[in-house]
């Protein structure tokens, strides 16, 4: 079967592989559509954070599939099912996993970076590990599953917003994206920012979905707070873009009693001025992965056309030519590929 392999920092090929067998308490899963992130960017790089990841692995952990095998002892799933997995595998005995804190499980695995993931025609999943998706979501749309439930605990569990909010989301890549339009789909005034390279693909996206934009390129933000917010700031400011100018710029942004949630993960240190946070009693919260609840709420998402997911995902990047989806994805060009392993 074909296989999307990294071999060294920012080299992938395709390599054929042997089909595998579940065993008693695995099913087997052909992958119809698999995704790419910005956490699997990073990895391709082999970026400081990442340098654990073995090489060489099949790549890719967000994918949508049908299940074509069961194993003896596996009674909650059939041939045909259509499923996402949920990548972060926990341990289950650790003080996190049993104090209902998973998505922070001391002991965590996860596909396509631990061991070799979703970048291929077929794979072999523990069902604990898997979600139904209902008939009427495509799989297309099922295969950002992984990323929605992210944006899902971001919105729904780890912030305070609330319809007529107003809520400023940094950074249109897929995470600040999805957030964006979950926060939407409440009832949000919701506006996205973002740099000059992202004038071209992901805000005019962004746009596409009905959202407003600001290119901080070439408009001033302060302008922006002001017109939306009568300049008390955002109640909101959701900070995706995993550079640490972001929370110094969502603290800039966010009114005084407001809220900043911090998604993206910024690679460099920041020094944080605490005065104002502590003057202004912002409330500084953080959000990171998700849970079984989350993908379950990503899934009606979905199921309920809550947000334009045709819109996002882009298959246009053949899983015959991988590293131009990836270096696409590193120019700004796209914000969800995801490769088609089957013609559908």
């Amino acid at each position: 079967m074909k296989a999307i392999v990294q071999t060294a920092p920012k080299s992938i090929e395709i390599r054929d592989r042997e089909r595998p067998v579940p065993s008693d308490d695995e099913v087997l899963v052909q992958v119809h559509y698999a995704g790419l992130c910005g956490s699997d960017a990073h990895a391709y790089k082999y970026e400081g954070g990442y340098e654990w990841i073995p090489i060489p692995r099949v790549m890719g952990h967000e994918y949508s599939g049908k299940v074509v095998e069961v194993g003896e002892n596996v009674t909650n799933f059939a041939v045909g099912d259509k499923v996402v997995e949920e990548p972060i595998h926990d341990c289950g005995t650790c003080f996190q996993c049993k104090n209902g804190q998973p998505n922070v499980c001391q002991n965590f695995e996860i596909t396509g970076m631990h061991n070799d993931g979703a970048y291929t025609e077929f794979t072999t999943v523990e069902p604990d590990d898997l979600h139904h998706i209902p008939e009427d979501v495509p799989l297309r749309q099922a295969s950002i599953t992984e990323p929605l439930s992210i944006a899902t605990r971001a919105v729904f569990t780890q912030s305070n917003v609330t319809p007529g909010d107003t809520v400023l989301v940094e950074g249109p890549g897929p995470i600040g994206v999805l957030v964006a339009a979950v926060a939407d789909s409440m009832g949000a005034n919701v506006v996205v920012s973002g740099l000059g390279k992202d004038g071209a693909y992901r805000l005019p996206l962004v746009e596409e979905l009905g959202i407003d934009t600001i290119n901080v390129g070439s408009i001033d933000l302060e302008d922006v707070v002001d017109e939306r917010t009568d300049g008390i700031g955002f109640d909101v400011v959701f900070d995706t873009t995993g550079h640490k100018s972001g929370v110094e710029m969502a603290i800039d942004n966010v009114r005084k009693g407001g809220q900043v949630v911090v998604v993206g993960l910024p690679g460099d240190s920041s020094d944080v001025f605490m005065t104002p946070i502590v003057r202004g009693e912002i409330d500084l919260n953080t959000s990171y992965g998700s849970t079984w609840r989350n993908f379950e709420q990503a899934i009606r998402v979905m199921a309920n056309d809550s947000i334009d997911v045709d819109s996002i995902v882009d298959t246009s990047y053949s899983v015959d030519e991988p590293t131009a989806a990836f270096e696409a994805f590193l120019d700004s060009e796209t914000c969800k590929p995801v490769f088609s392993f089957v013609d559908e």
